[in-house]
C-alpha cells in the first residue's frame, strides 16, 4: 500500500473520529466546558417541531413609541407648569406626532419658552398667541430624538424581553432580531403557551398616582354617556377616553379603570376611578421586585424595593398625603389603590389585589427587567406540543429506517460489491451532515429530516453516476483498475454540474426562507457537500484500497436495461402535446393561486392552523355542527382518521394573531363527546403572510436565474434554456396535480417545488452533459443524431436514481405522518415528472430552434 493511500486514509478516520466526538454532547451532557467550547457546543439540537414549544414573532409598535415619548414628555411638561403656576390644559391633536396645550393668558408664553429651553431639550415647540383666544402651545420630538428613539427601541424591547425569559426558566431561549422592526422568539419544550406570550408582551409601564376626589362626580354615567355618543368604546384606549371627558373632568385629574376578580365567580370587574394626571413615581424608580403573600386572605402580591431616589419620592409622597389613596397603575389599569396611613419609610412598596401566584411571579419578572419602550404585537404564533414533537421523531425515524433499507438493499443486489461500498460511504455521509448540524449549531426540523432522506437519494444518485461509468468502461474490455479510473474521471463533471444546480436551489431557501425552510436549506446544503466528499473521495479511497490488496478482481453489476435503443426524438411531438396539456393546468392554477381563488393555506392568506389529538374516535359533521354554533362555521376541517387528529384551518384578515386557538379549543369541548387536546397551532398574521407570499415568489425566481447563469457559464445559452423550460415544466406540471388534487398551497409546498427544481436540473443535466461529451466525440455528427444515443446511455442511470430516490419518498409518504404528508407527495410527484422531462423534454427541446431554422432554410 503507497504512502498516498495511508495519507487519504488516515485522514478519512481522523474526519470520522471527529465527527463522533462532535456529536458525544448530544447523548452526554456531562462533557468538560472546554469539550464544548472548542467542538460543539450543544451538539445536536432538535427544532420546535420536535421537542415541542413556541416560535414567535413579535412587531415592535415604533410608532407607538415615538408617541409615548412624546405624550411623557407633554405630561411633564404640564406638571412643570403646574408647579410655576401655570394652569396647561391638554388638548387633542389631529396629528399623532403632535402634542397641543393651551396656556391661561399671554403673559405665560415667556415662562413656558424658559423652561422649555432649560428642561426638554428634545422638543421642538411653537406658541401661537392669538388676540383674543387663549394661546396655544405645539410640541413635536427633534428630528434627533425620534431617529433615536426609531434605532434603539427595537434592540431595547429584544434585551428586556431576553432578561423576562431568562428569569422566567426557559432552557436555551432563541431571540433574535429579524428585519426593521419584528422580533423572533423560540422557547423549547415551554409548558404554558399563553403565561409565556402574556409574559414577553406586557408592557409594563408602571406609575404611581394619587386618588383624587369624586364629589359630585358620577363616573359611570360619564363613560356610558361617552360609548352612547361613539366618542369611546369598551376596551379601547384610555388615553381616548380622557380626551372625550375632559371638559367634564376636574383639572388635572383623568379616569382609570380598577381591575378586580370576584372571589366567587372569578369574574374580572373593571371600575372606573378619578386620578390626578400628575405621576408622583415611575417604574425606572424601581430596584427590584419579588413574589410573595399577605393581606388579610394571605393572597399573592408583588414587594418592591425602590432605588435611593425612589425612596425618598415615596416617602415625601406618602407623609403629605396621610389617609389618601395612593393608585399603582400598570399599562394604564389600577392594579391596587391602598389608603396611605402612615409616612412610608425604608424604600419598599407592595402592589396587590386579585392575583393569581402566575400573575404575581411574572408580574414581579416583568419589573425587575423593566418596561418596553413601545407595544409588542404577536403577528405569528407556532406552538407544538412535546407529545406531537415526540410522535414526529418516532414516525421521522420509522419513515428514515424504512427508506434507508429499501436503498441500501437495492444497491447491494444492483451493484454486488460496489453497491456495499455506496452504502459505507452512504452512513458516512449521514454521520457527517449529523456532525455538521452539531458544529455550526443548526437545528433539526421536522423538514430537515425529510432533506436528510431526500440527500440519501441524492447520495446514491453520485455514486450511480460512477458506477453507470465504470460499467460502459468494463463492457468495453477494460481492467477493473482502468475501469474504475475511467468511471471516476468521466463522472466527475456530471456530479459536480448536478449537485451544484440542487445546491443553489438550497441556498436560496436558506436565504429567502423562514423558520422550518430553513431548517431544510441547511440539512440539504450540507448533505450536499459532504455527497461530493462521500462520493468524490471516500468511495474512490475505498475502491484504491481494494484495488491495491487485489480484493477487487471484477466489477458485477445487475441491469434492468441492457443497450437501450429507443426513439425518444421520434416521438418528441408527442411527448411535447402531453407536456403543453399538462402545462397549462399548472398556468391555470398559478393564475388562480395569484388570484387568491385557490386553497392556500394561512402561510399565505394569514389566518390559524390548529391540530388536535383526540383521545377517541369522532364524527366529523358533529365536530363541524359544534364549531357553527360557535360562529366558525367556516372553517376548513380536516380529519386524520387512523390518528384521531383533527386540523382545523381559519383565514383571517387581522394583522396581529388573536385568541382563536382558545376559542376553537372551548367549542370543539363544550359539548363533552370527545375531549380534545390542542396539540400544535400555527397563527400568522395576514402582514406576515404577505411578507411570506412575496419572498417565496423572490425565491423562485432567484434560484432559477442562478442555476441558469451556472448553467451557461457551463455549457452555453442553449442548454440553459433548455434546462429552464424543462424545470419551469416540471414546476407547472406538479403544481397543476396539487391544484387538481385540491391540496393546500403552503410553506412547505413551496419548499417540495423548488426542491424539486433542483432535482429536475440534476436529471437533466447528466443528460445534458453526456450530450456535450459526444459532441466533443463526434464534430461531424449533428446535435440531432446524438440526442437519441445520449439518452440511451444515461436511461439506466436515470431509472436508478428515481427509483432509489422515490423509495424513500415513498417511505416518508406512508410512515413520515400527517405533517409532512403533503410534502412527501409533491416530491414523490416531482421525481416522476422529472424524470420523465429529463428524457423526452429537456433534450428535444435543444433542437427545437435549430430545427425551424433549417426548415425555413429550405
Amino acid at each position: 500500500m503507497n504512502s498516498s493511500l495511508k495519507w487519504k486514509g488516515g485522514l478519512l478516520a481522523a474526519v470520522v473520529l471527529f465527527s463522533l466526538v462532535t456529536l458525544l454532547p448530544s447523548f452526554h451532557k456531562g462533557l468538560p466546558d472546554w469539550w464544548k467550547k472548542y467542538l460543539a457546543p450543544k451538539g445536536l439540537q432538535l427544532g420546535l417541531d420536535l421537542q415541542g414549544g413556541m416560535h414567535l414573532v413579535l412587531r415592535a409598535d415604533i410608532d407607538r413609541a415615538v408617541r409615548n415619548s412624546l405624550d411623557l414628555a407633554a405630561s411633564d411638561l404640564k406638571d412643570g407648569l403646574s408647579d410655576q403656576g401655570i394652569s396647561a390644559v391638554r388638548m387633542d391633536s389631529p396629528n399623532p406626532e403632535q402634542a397641543m396645550l393651551t396656556l391661561p393668558n399671554t403673559g405665560a408664553v415667556d415662562k413656558v419658552k424658559q423652561i422649555v429651553k432649560d428642561d426638554f431639550p428634545n422638543l421642538d415647540v411653537e406658541i401661537q398667541a392669538e388676540a383674543g383666544s387663549f394661546p396655544r402651545i405645539t410640541l413635536r420630538l427633534k428630528a434627533k430624538e425620534v431617529d433615536f428613539i426609531r434605532q434603539n427601541a427595537v434592540a431595547q424591547s429584544l434585551e428586556i424581553i431576553r432578561n423576562r425569559i431568562d428569569q422566567f426558566g426557559v432552557a436555551e431561549p432563541v431571540i433574535i432580531r429579524q428585519g426593521e422592526n419584528e422580533i423572533v422568539v423560540q422557547l423549547p419544550g415551554v409548558k404554558d403557551p399563553e403565561r409565556a406570550i402574556g409574559l414577553i408582551g406586557q408592557t409594563a409601564q408602571l406609575e404611581f398616582k394619587m386618588v383624587a376626589d369624586e364629589a359630585g362626580l358620577d363616573l359611570g354615567q360619564l363613560v356610558s354617556q361617552a360609548v352612547a355618543a361613539g366618542q369611546w368604546q369598551d376596551g379601547g384606549s384610555v388615553r381616548q377616553l380622557n380626551l372625550a371627558l375632559q371638559a367634564s373632568l376636574p383639572k388635572g385629574t383623568e379616569i382609570a379603570f380598577e381591575r378586580n376578580v370576584d372571589k366567587k365567580t372569578k369574574q374580572e370587574l373593571k371600575t372606573p376611578l378619578l386620578l390626578e394626571s400628575r405621576v408622583m413615581m415611575t417604574g425606572e424608580m424601581v430596584k427590584t421586585a419579588r413574589m410573595g403573600f399577605g393581606g388579610t386572605f394571605n393572597e399573592p402580591l408583588v414587594s418592591m424595593e425602590l432605588t435611593g431616589r425612589g425612596s425618598k419620592i415615596f416617602a415625601d409622597v406618602t407623609s403629605k398625603n396621610v389617609n389618601r389613596r395612593f393608585a399603582i397603575v400598570l399599562d394604564d389599569v389600577v392594579r391596587s389603590a391602598p389608603v396611605i396611613r402612615e409616612k412610608i419609610l425604608g424604600g419598599s412598596a407592595q402592589i396587590s389585589g386579585s392575583f393569581t401566584t402566575e400573575e404575581a411571579a411574572d408580574l414581579a419578572i416583568v419589573l425587575r427587567a423593566g418596561a418596553l419602550p413601545a407595544p409588542v404585537e404577536v403577528i405569528q404564533n407556532m406552538t407544538v406540543g412535546a407529545s406531537l414533537g415526540q410522535d414526529s421523531i418516532s414516525k421521522s425515524f420509522a419513515a428514515g429506517l424504512v427508506g434507508s433499507a429499501l436503498v441500501l438493499a437495492f444497491m447491494v443486489v444492483y451493484y454486488r460489491t460496489s453497491g456495499l461500498i455506496a452504502n459505507v460511504t452512504l452512513a458516512l455521509n449521514i454521520l457527517l451532515l449529523f456532525s455538521g448540524l452539531a458544529i455550526f449549531g443548526a437545528t433539526l426540523t421536522l423538514p430537515g429530516i425529510a432533506g436528510i432522506i431526500l440527500t440519501v437519494g441524492m447520495a446514491v444518485d453520485a455514486n450511480v453516476i460512477v458506477f453507470e461509468r465504470m460499467r460502459e468502461e468494463y463492457a468495453l474490455g477494460k481492467s477493473v483498475r482502468s475501469s474504475v479510473d475511467a468511471g471516476f474521471g468521466n463522472a466527475f463533471s456530471s456530479i459536480v454540474d448536478s449537485q451544484v444546480t440542487t445546491l443553489i436551489t438550497a441556498m436560496v431557501l436558506f436565504l429567502f426562507g423562514t423558520g422550518p425552510i430553513k431548517g431544510f436549506a441547511v440539512t440539504l446544503t450540507l448533505g450536499i457537500i459532504f455527497n461530493l466528499f462521500a462520493a468524490l473521495f471516500c468511495t474512490r479511497l475505498i475502491y484504491d484500497w481494494l484495488l491495491a490488496r487485489r480484493s477487487l478482481r471484477e466489477l458485477k453489476f445487475f441491469s434492468f436495461v441492457s443497450k437501450p435503443n429507443f426513439d425518444f426524438m421520434g416521438v418528441r411531438k408527442i411527448a411535447f402535446g402531453i407536456s403543453a396539456v399538462l402545462v397549462f393546468f399548472g398556468l391555470f392554477s398559478f393564475v388562480e393561486i395569484l388570484r387568491g381563488d385557490a386553497n392556500l393555506g394561512i402561510d399565505f392568506t394569514g389566518g390559524a392552523l390548529l391540530q388536535y389529538k383526540s383521545e377517541q374516535p369522532f364524527n366529523l359533521d358533529a365536530v363541524r355542527s359544534e364549531l357553527g354554533k360557535s360562529g366558525h362555521g367556516s372553517a376548513d376541517l380536516q380529519q386524520v382518521s387512523d390518528e384521531n387528529r383533527l386540523m382545523v384551518k381559519l383565514k383571517t384578515s387581522q394583522e396581529t394573531v388573536g385568541n382563536l386557538a382558545d376559542e376553537i379549543t372551548a367549542a370543539l369541548n363544550q359539548g363533552g363527546k370527545a375531549a380534545f387536546v390542542l396539540e400544535s397551532q400555527s397563527e400568522i398574521g395576514s402582514s406576515v403572510s404577505d411578507v411570506l407570499r412575496n419572498e417565496a415568489i423572490v425565491a423562485i425566481l432567484i434560484s432559477l436565474a442562478g442555476i441558469l447563469i451556472y448553467l451557461t457559464i457551463r455549457f452555453d445559452f442553449r442548454f440553459s434554456v433548455a434546462a429552464a423550460a424543462a424545470t419551469y415544466h416540471d414546476v407547472f406540471v406538479v403544481l397543476g396535480i396539487c391544484w387538481l388534487r385540491g391540496m393546500e398551497i403552503n410553506l412547505l409546498v413551496i419548499t417540495a417545488l423548488l426542491t424539486l427544481a433542483g432535482y429536475s436540473l440534476n436529471d437533466t443535466v447528466v443528460t445534458f452533459d453526456r450530450i456535450r461529451e459526444n459532441i466533443g466525440k463526434h464534430p461531424e455528427k449533428g446535435l440531432f443524431s446524438l440526442i437519441n444515443p445520449s439518452i440511451n446511455e444515461t436511461l439506466g442511470r436515470s431509472i436508478i436514481t428515481a427509483l432509489t430516490t422515490a423509495m424513500t419518498l415513498l417511505a416518508l409518504f406512508l410512515f413520515g405522518g400527517s405533517t409532512i404528508h403533503d410534502f412527501a407527495f409533491v416530491l414523490l410527484t416531482g421525481i416522476l415528472v422529472g424524470t420523465y422531462s429529463s428524457v423526452f423534454v429537456a433534450s428535444p427541446l435543444l433542437t427545437v430552434k435549430r430545427r425551424q431554422v433549417e426548415a425555413a432554410a429550405a
